[in-house]
Parts: structure tokens; sequence; C-alpha cells
């Protein structure tokens, strides 16, 4: 068997933490649905679910590539196909708060955004992440201003958690560019936080009935 770096350890721990954490959010939007029939706590739970199937993705498949096969270092199509689900749940948070298309038609979006796909060397990956954060920023900014209308304390664990999730994925795209630094683990712990600040208000969601995601939760 290859020997396993403490950085690839601790890489598999992070992304089976993340998948934790996913999974329990998505229980807990899950019972909120059943109790509560609200469509919006149906998409959020196929969002929670998404993203944390994607972390056990990157996670299971380091460590059986690492650990079972052997492999001296894991194929980066793991990592690739592990964000790309966790991008399927951002995009229903996005939709949950009743975005019109993919991508924001505002011009602040679009000078926001373009960096991001402009630079030369792009991945599958690279633009999976761009996606990502561009989705995540949109949920942000959308959930920032329910608060300034309706001033609920949750909805700013919403948005801290949206935030949150936004910059591990805007660390992530640097991780791309520059790999087997720091930022990537980095990433990880932020993205990670983020989850568990939405565990604050998704906990209560159970309780209570037909809600947008950070405006009334």
């Amino acid at each position: 068997m290859a020997l396993v770096s403490d950085s690839e350890v601790l890489e598999i721990a992070l992304n089976l933490l993340g998948f934790v954490v996913g999974l329990a959010l998505g229980i807990f939007s899950y019972i909120g649905f059943k109790n509560t029939g609200s469509p919006t706590l149906f998409r959020l739970n196929i969002a929670f679910f998404s993203i944390g199937i994607g972390f056990g993705v990157v996670g299971l498949g380091f460590m059986i590539e690492l650990f079972a096969l052997g492999y001296s270092s894991v194929d980066g199509w793991i990592q690739t196909l592990g964000i790309g689900i966790q991008t399927v749940g951002y995009f229903f948070i996005a939709f949950s708060h009743g975005i019109k298309s993919f991508f924001p038609k505002s011009r602040y979006f679009k000078s926001l955004a373009m960096p991001l796909f402009i630079i030369p060397g792009n991945s599958l990956e690279h633009i999976i992440r761009s996606i990502s954060f561009i989705l995540l920023v949109y949920g942000t900014i959308e959930t920032i201003m329910s608060y300034m209308e309706n001033r609920k304390s949750s909805t700013i664990f919403v948005a801290a958690g949206l935030g949150l999730l936004a910059l591990g994925e805007f660390l992530g795209w640097y991780s791309v560019i520059f790999p087997k630094s720091v930022l990537y683990f980095v990433s990880l712990s932020t993205k990670i936080v983020g989850l568990g600040a939405l565990f604050v208000p998704i906990s209560q969601v159970p309780l209570r009935g037909g809600m947008r995601f950070g405006g009334n939760v």
C-alpha cells in the first residue's frame, strides 16, 4: 500500500465531515418538508443532500484509491465530480430565492463573474467552481436584502452560511491555480463552517411551514 501523507488524510477527513454536515442538513430539511409540504424545503432537501454527497464522493473516492487500491496519488476526476454534485446543490439554493435564470442578468454580477472565466488554462473544475461562486454570491446578496426587510436574526445565519460557502468556493478556485497550497484546506474548512452556520436556522425548519429560504427561515 502506498504511503499516505498527513495532508491527504486531512483532506479525506474534511470531506467526510462535510458529508456528515450536509447529510444532517438534508435530513432536517426533509423532516420539515414532510411536516409542512413546503416546496422550498423540498428544494433545500435536494440542495443539502447534493452538497453532502459531493463532499462524500471526494472523501470516499480518495479513501478508496489511497487505502484500498494503493494508488500513490488520487485521480483529479473524483474532485471534479464531487464539486459538480455540490454545484447542483448550490443551484437549488439559488432557485429557492426565486432565481429566474441560471446566471443573473445584472451588469454587476457579470463584471464579478467574468474574471473567473477568462484566466488562461481553465479546467472543468475551475469552471464548475466559478459557477458555484456566482450562485452562492447571488444567494448571499438576496439573503442580506431579505434581512434588511424583515430583520430576523435567523436570516443572519443564512447570509453568513452562504457567504462562507461562497468564500470557500472562491478560495477553492484559487487552489486550482495554485495547486498543493494551504488554500485548498482553508477552502474546505470555510465551506464546512458555512454549512454549520446554516444548521442553526435549518434545525428550526421542521417546526415551521411555507417558507422562502433566506427570507422567512
